[in-house]
């Protein structure tokens, strides 16, 4: 039989890009889907929508939506609900999430908390709607579609709006989807997250927010990011930032309310691949309710 050289390139490819978890610009605004430990970190309910269109232009380009609500259970539980949606050419994968978390109080304002997420994952490869050489391969015969279980633990030490230190490890089982002939391809493998950010109060109106991420997919390159906001009169937040071999990134957002901020970042691909896309785009959407009668009317700044 005639061997489909390109569908195996193609699909040799996807199980590079597989072994690294959906990528964000803003995840500060955006850890509940990274950390289960930050479930519960702001008093009050947080909601937060996130969409990326990542490789702008290139056929088969990754684009993610996540969804995440989060909330205090007395002084020390957290507990979260989170929804991500990949897709990747024909590889559909859909990952729903229970968060909870539990905080240590270390003195003045300084927390610790530990937090673990389970759910599961919804993976779908699209074989037979595929353009390949050899239609009557029977590799190609039927779709895959899979529900698998996974878990996640993390921790989060911080103080509310001050700094944080987040240590991740969202999906610690490994799945394969789709495996051919000995070669795995569209398996899942384990991810460390860590970040880390700052605010430096430069007057009253201007903060100064450092913050970076390091992702490590085993047996996948590292992913580093190091970027710098500067938030203005409670209103307006603009930042810079520059992904290791990969990209450099604008992004500003808006408190358009106390509770309600909107987002969006610019990523200017610099890798081998800017000679087939030259960018990524990201919005986001946080909104907040407090739980308590009396608040603080300062906004919440990760």
């Amino acid at each position: 039989m005639k061997k489909i050289y390109i569908i195996l390139v193609f699909l040799f490819a996807l199980q590079m890009q597989a072994q690294q978890d959906p990528q964000y610009t803003q995840y500060m605004y955006n850890m509940n889907v990274v950390n289960p430990a930050y479930a519960g970190s702001y008093d009050g309910v947080a909601i937060g929508l996130l969409y990326r269109s990542q490789w702008v232009g290139l056929d088969g380009s990754p684009n993610t939506g996540t969804f995440n609500v989060s909330a205090p259970v007395g002084k020390r539980v957290g507990i979260g609900l989170s929804f991500i949606t990949d897709e990747i050419g024909p590889v559909k994968e859909n990952n729903v999430y229970a968060d909870f978390s539990y905080t240590l109080p270390l003195g003045g304002e300084h927390k610790l908390a530990f937090g673990i997420k389970a759910g599961a994952t919804f993976h779908d490869i699209g074989l037979t709607g595929l353009d390949v050489i050899d239609a009557d391969d029977p590799f190609l015969q039927s779709d895959v579609n899979e529900v698998t279980p996974n878990i996640g633990a993390g921790v989060y030490l911080y103080q509310p709006n001050k700094y944080y230190v987040s240590v991740s490890m969202p999906n610690m089982l490994n799945s394969v989807h789709l495996d051919a002939n000995g070669y795995k391809i569209g398996s899942e493998t384990q991810h460390l997250f860590a970040a880390a950010g700052y605010v430096f109060s430069l007057s009253e109106n201007f903060k100064l927010k450092p913050h970076t991420m390091f992702k490590m997919a085993f047996d996948a390159p590292v992913s580093f990011d190091i970027n710098a906001n500067v938030f203005m009169y409670d209103l307006v937040e603009v930042g810079v930032g520059y992904r290791l071999e990969d990209s450099f990134s604008a992004m500003v957002n808006f408190l358009i309310t106390p509770n309600l901020r909107v987002g969006y970042a610019y990523d200017s691909v610099v890798s081998d691949l800017d000679i087939a896309t030259s960018a990524s785009h990201e919005v986001f959407i946080n909104f907040d309710i407090p739980l308590l009668k009396k608040v603080s009317r300062s906004p919440r700044y990760f």
